[in-house]
């Protein structure tokens, strides 16, 4: 799609004006020629196509370079969030020049690359063969940046739409796209660089994080079409001779003043609404809980000899948490090392048949079921553990990543698969199809979970939970979906009061992965206006308020007794994480409606409309003025 689209640009932007300087009395005559001088046409040719050639790579290199370093520096590790608002002015840059410069696109796309490449750099951690992935996923996401300024481009002086329209409707568009194709990724929106303005981000609950990203963008387009062309001259964005139309740039008139009034007046409508909103919260104390937080590496996890020290650490942990009474504990994704067997009502000969290599007697084995309701009733507390789960299927054994929820008054009542698989670390794609994507992943040939069918809710006392695994709390219309929906046939319909997230960091070592997971959770909370405690591994458990607030709670206990006694390192500002640790706070329940959880993804899917009737009508418009575009 990148390289298909390139030629779009009109052909009055690629060619300069071919006014021709008058030729010098003392140009050299046909017998100069002949010993060496050219022709008085023959220079009269090199200045000219010196005049039309376009400008060096070198603008470009300057302008896209920076937009990837101050892109990476606004998210994690550097974290610095007023970057994200300036970030993108460079890139525009190049979408304001009307020709482009040598080998513009290709240079894009290699500075996209180079950022994504080092942005991604925890992808590695994992094992040595997520370095492949790594390389993998940094190339596929580069893309969008050429994408993106092809596009615009397009839109801006094809079109002739303003900048500041065209430029946040086209990122947003190439934001939802990216969020589902190749089953998704909807990490570093740009929007996310501004989780910590808590006003801002409400805006989310119309337009889901989307609007943050068109906000962002506005105003960086806003101030992008005021930069002076001099400036631009200087960074070598402009060939030797000037056309009309990149001299007129240096005018600034009545267009851009409403232009900047209207993106500034949006800016302040947004912000309004976010104090607006927040001054509606009256957020209600819900069930008291308490999140466990191991640090154990998958290495250990994936080791059955360390089995039993994470169930032992666990157990400590969770003593610890009782002394405070929670009404419900949590333990992170998988951290219950033992699996659940289920046999799903089949008779003993349909299981032979299924999975003669598994003894019958596994199937009736009780012991973990024992000990869960053992671990609730001990505790006083509803449960909600992270395990495997080994189900007889009607063809063949099933294997799940689940949250169980166990009560103190009945046991072990529901189970919920995970729905949405991370590629090559739970399953891998085209398995029969291109056997060797098996290299690409730390597992063997039969590795691989199934997808769960349902989404779950589970019910305690007044409290309805959704469930939810791993980056499934990244996924904004999977999240949504949990929302409006509930796998129990007799489900009484009573709307979601908390997320419940259950997820191993332990692959990535107390990376910025962790960081940047959680910030990316705190977007579902204001999206769907329900509060969100996480239980991982490794860190970072967190509650976050309806608000996406990422807060302090009411205990913090360090099970390495290292003397941490809060939820943020008081000496360099960040999360406390790779450590054992227990988080206690009462959730903050939030009975604010949401209009994205009832519309979803509209805003989006509006501006993803937009970006393909952009790409199709130049097209279209390519075919049928093939002589103006150039080659």
């Amino acid at each position: 799609m990148a390289f298909s689209t390139l030629t779009f640009e009109n052909s009055h932007s690629d060619h300069s004006s071919t006014e021709k300087s008058p030729v010098s009395e003392d140009v050299p005559s046909k017998e100069d020629s002949q010993n060496g001088f050219p022709l008085g046409k023959d220079i009269q040719k090199i200045i000219n196509t010196a005049r039309t050639s376009p400008a060096p790579a070198l603008g470009a290199w300057l302008m896209s370079g920076l937009t990837a370093c101050l892109m990476w520096a606004s998210f994690t590790p550097l974290d610095i969030g007023p970057l994200g608002w300036v970030c993108l002015i460079p890139l525009l840059l190049l979408v304001r020049i009307p020709r482009k410069t040598r080998f513009m696109y290709s240079v894009i796309y290699c500075s996209g690359f180079l950022f994504t490449l080092v942005s991604f750099q925890w992808m590695r951690l994992g094992d040595p063969t997520m370095y492949i992935a790594w390389f993998a996923l940094a190339v596929y996401v580069a893309i969008y940046f050429p994408v993106f300024v092809v596009l615009t481009r397009t839109a801006v002086h094809r079109f002739r739409i303003p900048l500041p329209a065209a430029a946040p409707v086209i990122w947003v568009g190439l934001e939802y796209m990216r969020a589902y194709l190749l089953t998704g990724f909807s990490w570093y929106y740009i929007g996310h660089t501004q989780y910590r303005w808590i006003e801002l981000i409400q805006i989310s609950d119309i337009t889901g994080a989307y609007g943050v990203s068109f906000l962002v963008v506005l105003l960086a387009a806003c101030f992008a079409d005021l930069v002076p062309a001099s400036l631009m001259r200087r960074f070598k964005l402009f060939p030797m001779k000037l056309n009309a139309e990149e001299q007129s740039l240096d005018q600034t008139g009545l267009k851009h003043i409403i232009q900047t009034a209207v993106c500034l007046s949006l800016f302040f409508a947004v912000l309004g609404y976010g104090y607006v909103r927040r001054s509606q919260a009256a957020f209600q104390e819900g069930p008291r809980t308490a999140l466990i937080q191991g640090n154990f590496p998958t290495s250990v996890k994936h080791d059955p000899g360390e089995w039993r020290s994470i169930y032992l650490k666990h157990q400590i942990l969770m003593g610890a948490a009782v002394r405070y009474q929670p009404d419900l504990i949590i333990w992170p994704e998988t951290m219950f090392r033992w699996p659940l067997i289920e046999r799903n009502g089949k008779t003993n000969q349909e299981l032979q048949k299924i999975a003669p290599e598994i003894p019958l007697e596994k199937w009736n084995e009780p012991s973990v079921r024992k000990a869960l309701s053992n671990m609730s009733q001990e505790a006083n507390a509803a449960l909600v553990i992270g395990l495997d789960t080994i189900a007889a299927g009607d063809s063949k054994v099933e294997h799940f990543n689940s949250a169980v929820f166990v009560r103190p008054d009945y046991g072990l009542v529901s189970r919920y698969d995970k729905v949405h698989r991370v590629p090559f670390g739970e399953y891998l794609p085209l398995r029969d199809t291109l056997p060797f994507l098996q290299y690409f992943t730390p597992y063997g040939a039969s590795f691989g979970i199934d997808p769960g069918q349902h989404i779950a809710n589970f019910e305690y006392q007044n409290w309805n939970f959704a469930p939810i695994i791993c980056f499934e709390d990244t996924v904004p219309h999977l999240v949504r979906t949990m929302m409006n929906q509930s796998s129990e046939p007799n489900s009484t319909g009573k709307s979601i009061d908390c997320l419940v997230n259950l997820t191993n960091d332990g692959w990535f070592h107390g990376s910025s992965e962790l960081d940047q997971h959680l910030i990316t959770a705190a977007f579902r909370c204001v999206e769907n206006r329900t509060p969100m405690v996480r239980a991982v591994n490794t860190g970072i458990s967190a509650v976050i308020d309806g608000d996406g607030m990422i807060i302090e709670p009411d205990v913090f206990i360090d099970g390495d007794n290292q003397g941490r006694t809060t939820f943020v390192n008081a000496k360099t500002g960040r999360w406390n994480k790779s450590m054992n640790a227990v988080v206690i706070d009462t959730i903050p329940l939030d009975h604010r409606t949401s209009l994205y959880t009832k519309y979803g993804d509209w805003f989006a899917g509006i501006c993803c409309f937009f970006t393909l009737f952009v790409f199709f009508m130049a097209l279209l418009t390519l075919k049928r003025k093939p002589a103006t575009v150039k080659p």
